[in-house]
C-alpha cells in the first residue's frame, strides 16, 4: 500500500511532468530581467487574518540592494484571487503590468548601483483554499473540537506568492524578516523566529514576530489557534537553545508527551549534521490542522501524536514505529531546506533526499546502524524509477518523487562507498558548514561531497540523479570463473561494489565491460551488501 505522504507527491509530480511548460512556469521559476538587477535584504510583513470571511488583508514593505542599473521593472509575485491594491516607493503611487501571477512594477525613482531601497506592496483577498495540504497548498481554514478556529498557511510547491507577495523563486532568500500578524483577540498567531511584542485592542491581538537569519519565502507561515505553550532549553552545541512548543488547549497532555522526542531529535541531528542552523530564531514546534511541513524555526505538526506515519510504519520494517514520522522528518529539514537550499526546485532532491535519510541517521544514533539500514532498505519498495530525480531547471518543475526514498537509498550506498563512518559524518556535518545559510545547486553538493570522500562520483551522480534507472550487477559463473559487469546504465559507468562470496565480503569495480574474478569452486551465487541501492541478475 502506498501512503498518502508519498501519494499526494508522486500525484503531484506526475501531474507536473506532463504538463507542457507554460509562460507563467517560465516567470516563475527562472531569473527574469525583472528579477536579475536586486538583491532582497528585508521583509517588514503586516497582515490581518479575517477567519469568518476568510480573508487576508496585508502590506509587505520589502527592503532591496540595487546590484546594478538595469530595467526599471521590477517583478513581484502574487497569485489570484489575491490582488496588489497599492504599490508605493518614496511617496508615489507606481503603476503596476500584471501577466498573470507576475506582475512588473514600474519604477519612477533612479535605482542606483549599491543603494538600498524600499517598496511597500498592499494586497488583501480570499487566498486559495488548500486542497490536500501540504503539497497542494494554500490557506486551511478549520475549527477545532471546541469550535475555535484553527488556521494555516502551507504552500511548499504553489509558492508562498498564493497568499502574500514577494520575490517567489527560492535563489533569493531574504536576510531578514518581520511578520506582524494581527487575529481575532481569543486566538494567538505562532508564526516564524521569536516573539517580540504582542499588541492587544478591544477585538484583536496583534503578534510581532522576528527572524534574524535569512529565510527561504516557503518557510514563512501562519499558524493561528487557541494555543497554548510549554518549552525547554536544549543544551546544544552553540549553547542554550530555546525549543518552544505550541498545541491546542485540548491536546496539551498528549503533546508533552510525544514532543519529548524534539530534545531526542536534536541531539542526534546535531551530531551528525552540526550545529541547529537557527539558534538565534529558536526551535518551535507547532500543531497544524494538516499533517506538518518545515517551516523554519516554526516547524508544524499534525501527526496525531503517534509515532510513524499517522501511526502507521512506512518501511514495513516495525522500525519506522520507534519514532515519530512528523518530528523527525520535518525538523530534519532545518538543515536541509532550510540551512541548504535548492536555488532552483529542479533541485528539490536536496532537501528531500537528504531529510529523507535523516530519519535513518536518527534511528542510527537512536537505535543503532542496523535498526537504521533495515528501515531505508525497507522503503525501497515505495521508489518507482519513473524519472530522474533532477527535474527541469528555469521552469519551476520538480523531479520525480522517488526524491524521498532513492534520495535515501543513494545516501546510504554513499556511506557503504566511503567505508569510513567516521569520514562519512565529517562529509554530512562540512556540508552543512560549507553552505551554511545559502542557496546552492546539485552539481556544487556532487562536488563537496566528492571531494570529502576523494571519490570521482561523476558516474555516480550522473547514473543516480539523471537517469531513471539504477545499475544492474550482473554476473554468471563458470565452473571456477566469475564474469561480471554493471548494465543498464549510462556508457562508463562504475562505482565500488561490496559483494558476499561464499560468506566472505570482497569489493569489486565493475564497469560496464565484462570482468572476470577468480572464485572457490562450488560458488553458484552471490550476494550484494544490502546497504547498496543497485539490482542484481545472474545469467
Amino acid at each position: 500500500m502506498r501512503y498518502l505522504f508519498l501519494l499526494g507527491f508522486i500525484l503531484t509530480s506526475l501531474s507536473s511532468y506532463s504538463q507542457k511548460i507554460t509562460r507563467q512556469d517560465s516567470l516563475r521559476g527562472s531569473i527574469t530581467p525583472q528579477r536579475a538587477w536586486w538583491d532582497l535584504v528585508h521583509y517588514d510583513l503586516s497582515v490581518e487574518v479575517l477567519p469568518e470571511s476568510k480573508t487576508i488583508i496585508g502590506t509587505n514593505v520589502m527592503t532591496y540592494k540595487v546590484l546594478n542599473e538595469g530595467t526599471n521593472e521590477l517583478q513581484i509575485d502574487l497569485q489570484a484571487p489575491m490582488e496588489l491594491t497599492a504599490v508605493m516607493q518614496d511617496g508615489h503611487s507606481l503603476d503596476v503590468r500584471s501577466e498573470g501571477n507576475a506582475h512588473f512594477i514600474q519604477l519612477e525613482d533612479p535605482q542606483r548601483e549599491g543603494e538600498l531601497k524600499k517598496i511597500s506592496l498592499s494586497f488583501e483577498g480570499k487566498p486559495r483554499i488548500a486542497k490536500n495540504p501540504p503539497w497542494d497548498g494554500g490557506i486551511t481554514w478549520k475549527k477545532d473540537s471546541n469550535g475555535k478556529h484553527f488556521i494555516a498557511s502551507s504552500n511548499q510547491g504553489i509558492g508562498a506568492s498564493v497568499w502574500w507577495p514577494n520575490r517567489d523563486h527560492p535563489a533569493d532568500e531574504v536576510d531578514s524578516l518581520d511578520m506582524h500578524v494581527t487575529v481575532p483577540k481569543d486566538l494567538v498567531d505562532v508564526s516564524n523566529g521569536r516573539l517580540v511584542h504582542i499588541d492587544t485592542d478591544a477585538t484583536t491581538k496583534t503578534y510581532h514576530w522576528t527572524v534574524k537569519n535569512p529565510i527561504n519565502n516557503y518557510g514563512v507561515n501562519l499558524n493561528i489557534g487557541d494555543y497554548v505553550n510549554f518549552s525547554e532549553v536544549y543544551k546544544g552545541e552553540k549553547g542554550p537553545l530555546d525549543m518552544s512548543y505550541w498545541v491546542l488547549k485540548e491536546d496539551e497532555e498528549k503533546a508533552r508527551e510525544q514532543f519529548k522526542q524534539a530534545l531526542m531529535m536534536m541531539e542526534a541531528f546535531e551530531h551528525w549534521f552540526g550545529p541547529y542552523p537557527f539558534y538565534e530564531d529558536s526551535f518551535k514546534l507547532v500543531q497544524a490542522p494538516y499533517l506538518g511541513m518545515e517551516h523554519q524555526s516554526s516547524v508544524t505538526y499534525g501527526n496525531r501524536f503517534k509515532n510513524g506515519y499517522l501511526g502507521r510504519d512506512l518501511s514495513g520494517t516495525g522500525e519506522g514505529l520507534k519514532f515519530d514520522f512528523i518530528i523527525i522528518h520535518e525538523a530534519g529539514h532545518e538543515w536541509f531546506a532550510n540551512n541548504i537550499t535548492n536555488k532552483d526546485v529542479a533541485d528539490m532532491w536536496i532537501h528531500e533526499g537528504f531529510t529523507s535519510y535523516s530519519e535513518n541517521l536518527y534511528l542510527d544514533y537512536h537505535f543503532g546502524k542496523e535498526s537504521a539500514a533495515t528501515y531505508t532498505i525497507g522503503t525501497r519498495d515505495k521508489i518507482r524509477n519513473d524519472r530522474p530525480m533532477i527535474g527541469t531547471y528555469n521552469v519551476d518543475k520538480e523531479g520525480s518523487g522517488d526524491m524521498y526514498y532513492k534520495g535515501a537509498n543513494i545516501l546510504l550506498t554513499l556511506r557503504t562507498i566511503a567505508q569510513d563512518d567516521d569520514l562519512w559524518r565529517a562529509t554530512l556535518r562540512g556540508l552543512s558548514k560549507e553552505f551554511y545559510h545559502q542557496t546552492t545547486t546539485t552539481a556544487a553538493v556532487e562536488n563537496y561531497i566528492a571531494n570529502a570522500l576523494n571519490l570521482d562520483l561523476t558516474p555516480f551522480f550522473n547514473q543516480y540523479l539523471r537517469e531513471k534507472d539504477i545499475p544492474t550487477f550482473e554476473y554468471k559463473i563458470d565452473k571456477k570463473e566469475m564474469h561480471y559487469r554493471f548494465n543498464n546504465t549510462i556508457q562508463g559507468f562504475t562505482m565500488p561494489l561490496r559483494i558476499k562470496i561464499n560468506e566472505k565480503y570482497i569489493w569489486l569495480e565493475p564497469t560496464d565491460i565484462w570482468q572476470c574474478l577468480d572464485v572457490p569452486k562450488g560458488t553458484s551465487t552471490v550476494q550484494i551488501d544490502r546497504n547498496m541501492y543497485v539490482d542484481i541478475r545472474k545469467k
